[in-house]
């Protein structure tokens, strides 16, 4: 056979073989870009969520009552650089996460790269900001969970920290191809926080409840694994993803395409639970101009005592039910606040008092019957765990509580 017809004979097999090779690549682009705008959107929400709870404090003049409501030792009188490292934290979160997203487009990356320099400065530095203000908030203010989830937030901050010098350091050499790894490393780490987030709220979903961990110590296995994966494993998807494209076979590129498309699926799932039962209500909270009741009534407690919270309650409720915020949540956030704080009989009245008010809850009764539980009065934790069950067949936890309970009787 002549050369040319040898030509002739192998070019239809180069041909499929580069159409099979675009597609690949194809499937694998709109992965990843798919995953671009899963992150990018739930980065949005989140950041739209810190800057609005705290922001509006501010505005307010509540800033201390919103910590101490959602920061663990958020608000500390008298502690100036504890109190500063929290406004750091915060204020640090929300602009890394909108620097980020711009550090990463490239079309700003191409068109205007003094703003993409600049930006990135800003980045480096609030990455920096944020994770010194993370290891204070954890190691010398205390934070939420046990030795090992502090190791992993440890661990994470430090990464951050050694991902952007090595980022800069090759922007400063003008290699760029491995400026954008270290870059792409930075990002994922960063963005830890909605991956945790999401991570648990899948949980949530998959387990239609807490996994592996308790719900009241916020400790366990599952939170254990969760502090590390949250950066390791979106860290090994960007490592293998580097790799398949570097390689120039097409299965690799299928697979790492499907495999990108169920991660974002999840974290997708993950991201619109945790949007609708801590985001969008903690949005509406922080533009609703309603008095919160939460603080009014601590306010209350301390100076008078629980007898006159109560009639303050009663009173408010009726002589300007629209001036103050009675929602479920307030009382609620109350009496756990009381629990911590073991002033358990105080607990106790308030739940009480939200009974009265949502007697259809299933969640209000859950509460009181867990400040029975610490009040020791068990008879009454099964009662009101009975009919958080009756009111809620899903309460998991009443279903567990009820078993423990009747368990313990019988023995």
């Amino acid at each position: 056979m002549s050369a040319q017809g040898q030509v002739a004979f192998h070019a239809p097999g180069v041909s499929n073989a580069r159409s099979t090779r675009n597609i690949a690549n194809t499937a694998l682009t709109a992965a990843v870009r798919f995953w671009c705008f899963v992150v990018v959107v739930g980065q949005l929400v989140f950041a739209f969520t810190v800057a609005s709870l705290y922001g509006m404090a501010m505005l307010r003049g509540t800033t201390a009552q919103a910590w101490s409501r959602h920061i663990t030792h958020g608000y500390v009188p008298g502690d100036t650089w504890g109190n500063f490292a929290v406004a750091t934290h915060l204020f640090s979160a929300v602009l890394v996460i909108l620097a980020g997203m711009l550090q990463l487009v490239p079309q700003i990356r191409e068109r205007a790269p003094s703003l993409h320099r600049w930006n990135g400065r800003l980045y480096i530095v609030t990455a920096f900001a944020v994770s010194f203000a993370g290891l204070y908030m954890t190691w010398v203010r205390g934070s939420v969970g046990d030795l090992p989830q502090h190791i992993g937030s440890t661990l994470m901050a430090v990464l951050i920290m050694i991902f952007a010098v090595m980022a800069l350091r090759y922007a400063l050499a003008r290699d760029f191809k491995t400026h954008r790894r270290w870059a792409l490393r930075l990002y994922l780490v960063v963005s830890a926080s909605l991956f945790i987030r999401a991570g648990l709220f899948l949980s949530f979903i998959l387990n239609r409840g807490p996994f592996g961990f308790d719900l009241d110590t916020f400790t366990g296995p599952f939170l254990t694994f969760i502090a590390f994966a949250q950066y390791l494993i979106p860290l090994a998807v960007l490592e293998i993803y580097l790799r398949v494209r570097e390689r120039p076979g097409t299965a690799g590129r299928w697979a790492m395409a499907s495999g990108l498309v169920v991660l974002t699926l999840a974290l997708g799932a993950g991201t619109f639970a945790v949007a609708l039962a801590t985001w969008v209500p903690s949005i509406k909270r922080a533009y609703d101009s309603r008095k919160p009741m939460v603080e009014i009534l601590s306010a209350t407690i301390n100076s008078s005592g629980i007898d006159e919270a109560v009639k303050q309650y009663h009173d408010f409720k009726t002589s300007a039910p629209a001036i103050y915020n009675f929602d479920e949540g307030e009382l609620n956030t109350l009496g756990y606040r009381l629990i911590r704080s073991k002033k358990i009989e105080q607990a106790i009245r308030i739940f009480q008092l939200n009974v009265e008010a949502y007697p259809q809850s299933s969640n209000v009764y859950d509460s009181l019957a867990e400040a029975y539980m610490n009040y020791g009065d068990k008879p009454q934790a099964l009662a009101n765990y009975q009919r958080a069950l009756q009111l809620n067949p899903k309460n998991r936890t009443a279903a567990r509580m009820i078993q423990e309970l009747t368990k313990g009787a019988l023995q």
